[in-house]
């Protein structure tokens, strides 16, 4: 059950939110999209559920539309948290399962093992409004994966978040995609997309300037990072051939070289000159690419 984009575009009077975006995730897949504020992230997502439509090109789940038929087989937690302040969770949970298609006993049986995996029980009874931002979180996402969606879209999930609950969300998000479902999410937090993503697409300005899978993006970025404790002064390898970037920190420096080659050279200079304490070579960050290809850090 592949999601398909096909060339989709979505303009608001002269404004273009989404310009001729093409992608295929395919089923099972972990997806992230990145883009700044504005890029386009939370319009595709708005597309892809059906709420609202596409200028010109096309959207298909398992080979179809997506419409009224497709919406029980899909989850949305938004960035803009939706839920009943007064009403007690256990409540609003049912009756947000039984728009889904399940009934009473179903929605209530699934309710109390994702409030026992989260640890929170005792909330079933809660008003919303009663509790904190972050367990708010929690019961948002009990909301958008009660029904066991095949297909979730998770825009901003973690934001609000203590690492702990990070934990928490990540191991969730891990079994839904072991139980079989596509799940496609953006993040601020560059880290969760590495960790969590084998293909992504980066935003900007409504079109996506980086897609494809992580490991081959790394790849064909061609830079690489070098990272350097040692106990004499590094600032002669600024003027290096290939050195592109030079940063100071604690113990050393940081730095970006052009090619692998590069970083032979850069070894070559500071060997013999006193005690090195780590000498690392590291693949790209994805904030560099991002950096690079969206023209500022993801903030």
């Amino acid at each position: 059950m592949a999601l398909k984009i096909h060339n989709a575009t979505k303009q608001f009077g002269h404004f273009t939110a989404v310009d001729g975006l093409s992608l295929a995730i395919e089923e099972n897949d972990m997806f992230g999209f990145l883009g700044s504020n504005g890029a386009g992230k939370t319009t595709t997502f708005r597309m892809i559920l059906g709420l609202i439509d596409p200028t010109s090109g096309s959207i298909e789940w398992d080979g179809k539309p997506i419409d009224y038929s497709t919406s029980s087989h899909i989850g949305y937690l938004p960035e803009e948290r939706g839920l009943y302040p007064k009403m007690k969770v256990k409540d609003q949970i049912v009756y947000l399962g039984r728009l889904r298609g399940m009934t009473k006993h179903e929605a209530s049986v699934q309710l109390t093992r994702w409030l026992d995996r989260f640890k929170v029980p005792e909330y079933a009874d809660k008003k919303v409004e009663e509790l904190s931002k972050g367990n708010q979180q929690k019961i948002q996402f009990i909301a958008s994966v009660i029904h066991k969606p095949q297909l979730l879209i998770l825009d901003e999930p973690f934001s609000g978040l203590d690492p702990v609950n990070v934990e928490l969300l990540k191991e969730a998000v891990h079994e839904i995609k072991d139980q079989g479902s596509t799940i496609v999410f953006s993040s601020h937090r560059m880290e969760h997309v590495e960790e969590l993503c084998q293909n992504l697409c980066i935003m900007q300005k409504g079109r996506p300037v980086v897609q494809g899978g992580l490991k081959n993006i790394k790849r064909d970025f061609g830079k690489k990072n070098i990272s350097i404790h040692a106990d004499f002064d590094l600032s002669g390898l600024k003027e290096l051939d290939g050195v592109l970037k030079w940063k100071q920190t604690a113990e050393g420096v940081r730095l970006q070289v052009d090619r692998e080659e590069t970083a032979e050279k850069v070894l070559q200079n500071i060997y013999g000159k006193g005690f090195i304490r780590k000498f690392e070579l590291e693949e790209p960050s994805l904030n560099d690419i991002f950096i690079e290809k969206a023209g500022a850090s993801y903030e």
